[in-house]
């Protein structure tokens, strides 16, 4: 029997700062670049659920978070408090929760258990070795209740027989959740949910279906496998996509895909900085030394993806390295030379190849 959690820290950037600073608790946190009064440049890295409220989501321009916090204030809603990023310690903390979730897994037929760290704040683990979806709930129940004494942060977890329905799961009752989808109640859970739940789809797609009146998971399961491809078995609860820990790894990436799709340079350097970071923290943490190869990924608006790498004469280590390399592939993108219909982006990934142990 698969059983696999998926654990998700709640709003985590904002509510690390919560913790740490008294007067911002209970207010609304945005985390991200500084907005300069609606004239600031970058991105949204984390809103917590009050200014979620307002409209403001991750990746959303720093500057559209001030209108939004301040529309709000207008209409006689608390402010919000916009706060710079501290990814160092959210590293740190990251380092702390993955070692309270690693501490309760059972071990599997290898004698081992898997975790595959997705982000700084989520991760997928392999509970197969509880036996039973009952005592993996039980698990579950004693991670949150230590990540919470021991960091005084809440967290949601989703348990299913795949990562698809965990991943689902461990949003379905944000914040502070579980939610536990048996293999027999994987399909029925996901019919009533939105087509946008099903990981692939988004807003393009998402407004083709709408125009078929296809809003549900459940309208999704008209098209036969040959009209749906890619999807006919996700929506049906189905994915054998397999747990990898990070160790095993050939390469380290992290991708971002924007809220809505766009041009702005501002926010598309904003992100590629911020998935340098990223990537660079799991690179420290996996045990490799060095790096030859980075590998930039694009996605525009129409789904077109593309992918452009440079191989680095000599091994690498430094984030400065990775950031300088990554900058250099995104720029040809900002202009003619590898976007000459200046289409907007849908997505930004980044990741390191040809690790040296």
């Amino acid at each position: 029997m698969r059983i696999i959690g998926h654990l998700d820290m709640d709003a985590f950037f904002a509510a690390v700062e919560e913790r740490d600073h008294e007067w911002l608790r209970g207010k609304a946190v945005v985390v991200g670049a500084d907005p300069k009064g609606g004239a600031g440049r970058g991105v949204v890295s984390t809103a917590n659920y009050k200014a979620r409220e307002y409209g403001v989501r991750s990746a959303l321009p720093i500057s559209k978070a001030w209108q939004f916090c301040q529309e709000a204030k207008k209409q006689g809603k608390p402010e919000c408090f916009f706060v710079a990023g501290n990814f160092k310690k959210y590293g740190e903390v990251s380092d702390h929760v993955m070692k309270i979730l690693r501490k309760y897994l059972p071990a599997g037929e290898a004698g081992s258990s898997l975790v595959e760290e997705a982000s700084v704040d989520e991760a997928y683990f392999d509970l197969s070795g509880a036996g039973s979806f009952d005592k993996a709930e039980k698990i579950a129940k004693k991670i949150k209740k230590e990540i919470w004494e021991k960091e005084s942060l809440t967290c949601s977890i989703g348990i299913g027989p795949n990562k698809l329905i965990a991943k689902i799961g461990s949003d379905f009752k944000k914040p502070d959740g579980l939610t536990l989808v048996r293999e027999e109640e994987a399909e029925k859970f996901l019919e009533p949910m939105h087509i946008r739940k099903i990981p692939g789809i988004g807003p393009k797609a998402e407004a083709a279906f709408l125009k078929k009146g296809i809003r549900t998971v459940r309208d999704l399961k008209k098209f036969s496998e040959e009209e749906l491809p890619h999807f006919y078995g996700r929506i049906r609860g189905r994915d054998d996509s397999p747990l990898v820990e990070e160790y095993e790894a050939k390469s380290i990436g992290e991708e971002n895909t924007f809220e809505k799709d766009t041009k702005d340079p501002n926010v598309l350097m904003e992100c590629i900085t911020s998935l340098a970071a990223d990537v660079s923290r799991r690179f420290e943490k996996s045990g490799f030394k060095a790096f030859r190869t980075v590998v930039l990924k694009i996605r525009f608006e129409n789904f077109e993806t593309k992918s452009r790498s440079r191989t680095l004469s000599s091994p690498v280590s430094d984030k400065k390295a990775l950031n300088k390399e990554a900058i250099k592939l995104l720029l040809p993108f900002l202009d003619k030379r590898e976007n000459p219909k200046n289409k907007a982006f849908r997505l930004l990934g980044l990741r390191i190849e040809k690790l040296d142990s």
